[in-house]
């Protein structure tokens, strides 16, 4: 009978445990304020190197993929699922995709508007409809802008191995 009880007991425990954490869905809390890290730490070197969004479109253009690349650009849009992804703009009102690396971190949606600096590898890709369509449904954008998506796109994706808020 003991043995029934433990064993019961520890089935309703990782029950409740589980329900708990599917309910934690949600970007982070947190109000993205100035010199806020997620993920890993920008060292002061990358910050001060970090190039703007439109230089990294012209060595893009050179090179199909680079490593190791700081970028400094002012964030749109975050995922309002669970802040797995950003989008940066650039200088011609462009918008270029983050994802953070190895879906290791997120960011809270306080991101958006503020500036910050990024730490990782750049590359040109060509994206799917399948997955273009799954982005814009995370952005919350209308039926007919998901329905307008027909084909691939080529675009500038950014993995990020670091952000952090900057001036």
């Amino acid at each position: 009978m003991k043995k029934l009880v433990f064993i019961v007991s520890i089935a309703l425990s990782t029950m409740v445990f589980a329900q708990k954490s599917e309910k934690k869905m949600g970007p982070p809390p947190g109000n993205a304020l100035v010199g806020d890290v997620y993920g890993s730490v920008i060292s002061a070197k990358a910050e001060k190197k970090a190039i703007s969004p439109e230089k990294l479109d012209k060595k893009l253009a050179q090179s199909k993929k680079i490593e190791n690349i700081a970028v400094k650009g002012k964030v749109t849009d975050v995922c309002d699922k669970k802040g797995c992804w950003l989008t940066l703009e650039t200088e011609n009102n462009e918008k270029f995709f983050v994802k953070m690396k190895d879906y290791g971190f997120f960011v809270p949606t306080a991101l958006i508007g503020k500036n910050v600096v990024l730490e990782g590898n750049a590359e040109t890709k060509i994206i799917s409809v399948d997955e273009q369509k799954h982005y814009a449904e995370d952005a919350k954008k209308s039926q007919q802008e998901i329905d307008a998506i027909t084909k691939p796109q080529e675009e500038i994706r950014f993995v990020a191995s670091g952000i952090k808020v900057v001036n």
